[in-house]
């Protein structure tokens, strides 16, 4: 009797032990492919597969588009991803119910429309190897150029918090762009207004279907707002004097230092 409850015992432990793998290592889905311009594939550990609309994007997922690809992802918050044509993409953080979310943008265009962060330790960020984009709710595109070593960062809608690998941060308005170089400890660039052109290229080059703007008669992913295209018409005729602001509200020129790695709204 001994023997066969020793038996039963170590059966029902190694029957635990086979489905514990399957408990830990359970993939976290972060959101899905909604629209893809092939060829696009998703890294996924050793599996490298194909992506097509309704694919599962997961935790440490790399979404890589090759020429003339583009892929729009729909985060499971409401946040919105268009990856632009030879670019890759990591989702290296993501939490919907506690607002944490953190892309890595290792080369390549990204253009973000970010749910409001309401919690109050959330945070949305894309990092690339030049620095990190964080954002309480807003739409804007980054960029990460492996020859130049340079980030850039346009904004259409709400506001921007711009850092580099240091600390020293600037915040962009819509309508603005900075940029920051991944091989310099420089501040990123003070923030200065958007061309009409650079905005719409923007918009462009990680645009998946869409419409014609009015304004420029150009097929867009997604609209520009009405004050980024007044911003940038009226631009040539008043000159705007964007300088960063602190999260305190100093007007100084100088930027901004913080710890925008962990948390770009308080650097």
């Amino acid at each position: 009797m001994k023997m066969k409850s020793q038996f039963a015992f170590g059966l029902v432990l190694f029957l635990s032990l086979l489905a514990l793998p399957a408990q830990i290592f359970a993939a976290q889905r972060a959101g899905e492919v909604s629209r893809v311009i092939p060829a696009v594939s998703i890294d996924r550990g050793p599996q490298k597969i194909t992506a097509s609309p309704k694919s599962a994007v997961n935790l440490k997922d790399v979404v890589v588009t090759q020429v003339n690809a583009r892929a729009r992802i729909a985060l499971d918050d409401g946040s919105v991803l268009n990856v632009g044509s030879e670019s890759s993409i990591q989702v290296t953080q993501y939490d919907a119910g506690a607002q944490q979310t953190q892309l890595e943008l290792t080369y390549g265009k990204l253009r973000t429309q970010a749910q409001k962060v309401s919690k109050p330790d959330g945070k949305f960020e894309v990092h690339t190897p030049a620095g990190v984009a964080g954002v309480v709710g807003t739409d804007f595109f980054a960029s990460y150029d492996l020859v130049t070593k340079t980030m850039n960062v346009s904004v259409f809608e709400g506001q921007v918090r711009v850092c580099n690998n240091v600390g020293l941060c600037v915040n962009v308005k819509a309508g603005q762009f900075t940029s920051v170089r991944s091989d310099s400890d420089s501040a990123p660039l003070a923030p200065s207004q958007s061309a009409l052109e650079s905005m719409t290229a923007a918009a462009n080059d990680t645009q998946i279907g869409g419409g014609i703007s009015p304004i420029t008669g150009i097929q867009q992913a997604h609209h520009l707002s009405k004050g980024v295209i007044i911003g940038t018409v009226v631009v040539g005729l008043v000159p705007a004097v964007a300088v960063p602001i602190s999260s305190r509200g100093s007007n100084s020129t100088t930027p901004v230092r913080g710890n925008c790695q962990t948390n770009p709204k308080g650097c």
